[in-house]
């Protein structure tokens, strides 16, 4: 009887900034969008990899197969927490590699990284709440929408500060 393989999962190199682009690329068109173009992601990425405070998890299905998930690490110094706070962003698995533990292998490197390597003490992320798949990973991972420690419920807020381009 052979086992099933399992997902492999390693921060992205500096040579990976295409596929890392590419696996970006396909998560944006997967939103129905087509802005910000395949130019800036891969530019975008290309500064990523040369910031210290963000790291990208890529990730194969088996060790055979080409890197079909990708997620964002950021960690910023938080002076609540007197430590790291890792910000995990980005999380997509291409539909083929759905199903099989890649998607949960991506978010747990990224949490084990985070905390051993780069001393974060809490993590953060957001999701969409019709995103029913995600939230159920999330939540087996121990993340919660619950409330903060203080009163009322902890929020994820955003404000653009210019206007996004338009799509299509």
């Amino acid at each position: 009887m052979t086992t099933p393989l399992e997902p492999q999962v390693w921060i992205a190199d500096s040579d990976e900034a295409e596929t890392v682009a590419r696996l970006l690329i396909a998560f944006r068109d997967s939103l129905g969008a087509d802005w910000p173009s395949d130019n800036a992601f891969l530019a975008g990425v290309e500064r990523l990899l040369d910031d210290r405070n963000t790291e990208f998890v890529l990730g194969a299905p088996t060790p055979d197969t080409p890197p079909a998930g990708v997620v964002q690490l950021r960690v910023r110094h938080s002076i609540w927490r007197a430590g790291g706070d890792a910000l995990i962003e980005d999380v997509y698995v291409d539909p083929t590699a759905r199903g099989g533990g890649l998607g949960r292998a991506l978010v747990q490197y990224a949490l084990d990284y985070a905390r051993v390597e780069r001393g974060c003490r809490r993590a953060e992320l957001d999701v969409n709440e019709a995103n029913e798949p995600a939230l159920r990973l999330y939540e087996s991972l121990g993340f919660s929408a619950g409330r903060a420690a203080f009163t009322g419920r902890d929020l994820f807020m955003k404000l653009p500060l210019v206007e996004p381009e338009p799509t299509g």
